[in-house]
């Protein structure tokens, strides 16, 4: 066999392996940026589910607090 042949050959072999290697590793990365995409919706989602429980216990203590003004008020006003 021709010099040229067999180093062609090697080359294209070397040529295979490393694109091989390339698409492997590329792989790789994207799948554990995807695992870690899914980490930040899961608790993206946890803490949206929360919201509306937080708000409705937010509107409870602002109706709480203002019944207590308003009787402060009127236990002010009384006191005079």
């Amino acid at each position: 066999m021709n010099s040229t042949v067999i180093v062609a050959l090697i080359s294209f072999a070397g040529t295979l392996l490393g694109t091989a290697g390339g698409i492997i590793a590329s792989s790789k990365l994207v799948n554990y940026r995807l695992e870690q995409l899914e980490k930040k919706v899961d608790a993206h989602n946890t803490v949206a589910a929360r919201v509306p429980v937080i708000e409705e216990k937010i509107k409870t203590i602002n109706r709480r607090i203002a019944k207590l003004e308003y009787e402060n008020i009127g236990e002010f006003c009384n006191a005079n």
